[in-house]
């Protein structure tokens, strides 16, 4: 499998990075992981606009979902070509009515799903393509999910928005790759069932005998450093942050 992030702040773009979303390959099958605010111009560095072969949505704020609003304008008003054959979205119950709410102006009540197949992500194993993957319902205040995506024997772990919660480390037991978010800091928020902290994260990695931890979903206001060296503190493993562009094979 490939990795690439395409957009790792969190809760709003940054001056150098669009929020949430991450680009994984195998087998020519390009399947993203979130598409937060900016993160669709960033992935045109990436990959053709109409490359993509599935979405999977781990919960519908807006810096994780809002692009696919702008995706939608692609999709459904591309002219040269025809409008495009639907493409499989997972995502919470309510996906399609929050993002037409979102858009505000469809042509129709169902125009959504003229180019996108919804289909509700609910705990469960499926396959998307040639992955594998499996998804554990989080802490956080709405309905979120992380995913675990496997090929070939190799494994990679999302974990989207979440507090602690034992679903994460049994999720990402033994994995080969952690994609960890880390938005708060250690000893300065304390907000239950929100986000991790770097030593959250690290924690959650040890547990889980991970492979390689990648911190992500950092926003503006926090210190990357911080969360990196706490990480690092309690997690043996290699650790690093994520950054817009980099590629990971796994």
């Amino acid at each position: 499998m490939k990795l690439t992030v395409v957009g790792c702040s969190g809760s709003f773009p940054s001056a150098d990075s669009a929020c949430s979303s991450y680009l994984v390959e195998a087998d020519g099958f390009r399947l993203l992981l979130d598409m937060g605010n900016g993160a669709l111009g960033e992935l045109q560095r990436h990959i053709g606009l109409y490359d993509l072969d599935a979405i999977f949505l781990s919960h519908l704020h807006a810096d994780h979902c809002i692009d696919m609003c702008a995706y939608f304008v692609a999709r459904y008003y591309r002219h040269e070509g025809g409008r495009c054959a639907p493409i499989p979205v997972y995502g919470p119950e309510g996906t399609e009515q929050r993002l037409t709410t979102a858009y505000a102006d469809t042509p129709s009540a169902s125009s959504m799903s003229e180019v996108f197949d919804f289909h509700t992500v609910k705990p469960a194993t499926f396959d998307i393509g040639p992955f594998s993957v499996r998804t554990e319902k989080m802490c956080h205040p709405v309905e979120a999910y992380a995913i675990r995506v496997e090929h070939a024997g190799k494994s990679l772990t999302y974990s989207g928005d979440t507090g602690p919660c034992s679903a994460l480390d049994e999720l990402a037991e033994g994995t080969d790759f952690f994609l960890c978010e880390a938005a708060f800091t250690h000893g300065k928020e304390n907000i239950p069932d929100l986000h991790l902290n770097g030593r959250e994260a690290g924690e959650s990695a040890h547990r889980a005998g991970a492979g390689r931890l990648l911190l992500t979903h950092i926003p503006p206001w926090t210190d990357p450093q911080a969360n990196l060296a706490d990480a690092r503190a309690v997690y043996a493993g290699p650790t690093a942050l994520a950054a817009p562009g980099a590629t990971y094979e796994i």
